[in-house]
């Protein structure tokens, strides 16, 4: 078929649904204007001194910095953390808060992304699934027995040549040590994962119910790659059980047979379906 013909196909498949589950990777938030970390290249170029360091994107993603370097590691999660602050959700975060909607049944978000960004786009906290976890909340680094907590009171101050944090670095509540994101990072044995064991018992229970009554359910799956599978992985894992899945990825927009992959970005192709739906 043609992206046209795709477009209508999938503009049909919302609207029969009675749910739909928004699975959402990197890609998604490229439309807001944040970096693309796809490579070593592109996570440089957003982050120039970490190449003169040599450090790629999963070198610096390592919870062994918070003990090694602390400055160096929280400049670079402080600099993300005030780049998703200031950075408004597309206007594509809105059309799939208008599928929602529409849903007899409703819908849950699956994300891998650490942003924040359905939460401030609109979308019900109890029904957003983050298994990275997220850059809202810290857990402290000695484990103290804290538990996470909020990381709205910290205002990041980072060098933007050296990418740097300066003082004072976030510290846990209870016993003042150092904290860190509550983020799964690579290599990483000390995350707390309280709050995303919550929400995928949410999200488990969400889908299991639609199973159960056999329930039409569809998934569209925005700007997840192959590089970092939690997302795609679950989405065809959905497939497989029944649902359709309409996969929306510019450079890896393969599917599994009987579902579709439109090869653009996610603001477009949302766009374009809604549009199709609306019959304009």
């Amino acid at each position: 078929m043609s992206v046209e013909q795709d477009i209508r196909q999938a503009a049909e498949w919302f609207r029969d649904a009675d749910a739909l589950v928004l699975c959402a990777g990197a890609g998604m938030g490229v439309d807001s204007g944040l970096p693309d970390f796809r490579g070593n290249e592109g996570f440089w170029r957003a982050y120039p001194p970490m190449k003169e360091l040599g450090l790629s994107f999963s070198q610096m993603a390592n919870p062994r910095w918070f003990v090694q370097d602390p400055t160096l590691a929280w400049g670079f999660y402080g600099h993300r953390t005030a780049l998703y602050r200031r950075t408004p959700p597309h206007e594509g975060f809105q059309v799939l808060r208008r599928f929602a909607e529409q849903a007899p049944k409703g819908a849950f978000v699956f994300t891998s992304n650490v942003d924040g960004a359905f939460q401030k786009a609109g979308f019900d906290e109890d029904s957003i699934c983050e298994p990275h976890g997220s850059l809202a909340v810290h857990q402290c680094l000695r484990d103290c027995g804290a538990g996470i907590f909020p990381a709205s009171d910290w205002q990041p101050a980072v060098d933007p040549k050296t990418f740097r944090a300066s003082e004072p670095l976030p510290r846990c509540p209870e016993c003042g040590s150092l904290a860190r994101p509550n983020v799964l990072m690579f290599g990483d044995g000390e995350w707390d994962s309280a709050r995303t064991d919550a929400q995928e018992r949410r999200f488990d229970e969400f889908v299991g119910a639609l199973q159960r009554e056999g329930a039409r359910l569809v998934v569209v799956e925005c700007g997840a790659g192959t590089a970092v599978s939690t997302v795609r992985s679950m989405s065809e894992s959905l497939a497989r059980g029944g649902a359709r899945l309409v996969r929306i990825n510019v450079r890896e927009p393969q599917v599994p047979p009987g579902n579709l992959g439109l090869s653009l970005g996610a603001l477009e192709a949302l766009t374009r379906i809604e549009a199709a739906l609306r019959g304009t």
